[in-house]
């Protein structure tokens, strides 16, 4: 059986892979304002330089922009911050983003790079370099950069970039590692289809049909569940022999994804493929 490193078969899991696996810019009006101010009194925009509120001004339109999918625009935005203000950090991790999205990893890389020259502490461009790195299959790089962004105390998306390195230490042949991975992520965000589905599967592979089946029966049971993950739950209790879960697992996948390759497999009784 062919291994499948990301289910990505319906428009729910397509929006948690773009909400998920891309980070953020992290764009806030006052995130890195100067320190001009007294020691004894907090930091406001009044204390932010010019170019830097400007910059940010810019920043922020192109986010919006990157967000409803208007990636030139976006790019356009974002060149202008980075005119105004070569020192922003967040403008390189966005410009890098469009890029991406924009199929050109050179200038996504160059970003990513810029990024963490100005800010080594960057969890969200480490993560976002080592995604880049997967994609262009280098993945020992990759691998040193999701490890940069898990050694940032203060980095809060520990489970994406965690359930990241699995998907591409999947897509490496390392699955061993990819389970660990995924275990640790499912620890921290045990709503994740995309850890839940790639975890259930590498157990199926394994022949722990047991486990695969608690990831399993959590994931089909709620909004995310897909033509993937209904098809491997049902071999799942196929294998353990529980026809009543079958049955309905099978009724759910003709009913809702009747026109899938997998309720195909379905009909043909081709559960091995």
């Amino acid at each position: 059986m062919k291994s499948r490193s990301l289910g990505t078969g319906s428009r729910a899991w397509r929006e948690w892979v773009l909400l998920s696996v891309l980070a953020t810019t992290g764009v806030t009006m006052f995130g890195c304002a100067s320190n001009s101010a007294p020691p004894d009194q907090p930091i406001t925009a009044s204390d932010e330089p010019d170019t830097r509120r400007r910059a940010r001004i810019r920043l922020e339109l192109a986010t919006g922009y990157f967000e409803q999918g208007k990636d030139e625009v976006a790019l356009d935005e974002v060149k202008q911050a980075i005119a105004i203000d070569p020192s922003l950090a967040e403008a390189f991790n966005l410009r890098g983003l469009v890029a991406m999205r924009m199929n050109e990893p050179r200038l996504a890389e160059d970003s990513f790079r810029r990024a963490l020259a100005i800010n080594p502490r960057d969890g969200d461009a480490w993560h976002n370099q080592g995604w880049l790195l997967c994609q262009t299959r280098r993945f020992d790089e990759a691998q040193r950069s999701f490890d940069g962004a898990l050694a940032q105390a203060q980095y809060r998306d520990r489970a994406k970039t965690m359930m990241s390195q699995g998907v591409c230490q999947l897509r490496a042949g390392q699955r061993d590692a990819a389970e660990r991975a995924f275990l640790r992520s499912y620890e921290i965000d045990p709503a994740s289809p995309i850890t839940a589905y790639n975890l259930s599967q590498i157990l199926y592979q394994k022949g722990d049909m047991e486990r695969a089946r608690v990831y399993l029966r959590r994931l089909n049971a709620g909004e995310f569940a897909n033509a993937e993950s209904l098809w491997l739950g049902l071999r799942v209790e196929r294998r353990l022999g529980d026809q009543e879960s079958v049955s309905i697992l099978s009724s759910q996948l003709r009913r809702h994804f009747g026109s899938s390759r997998e309720t195909g497999l379905l009909e043909q009784g081709r559960f091995n493929d």
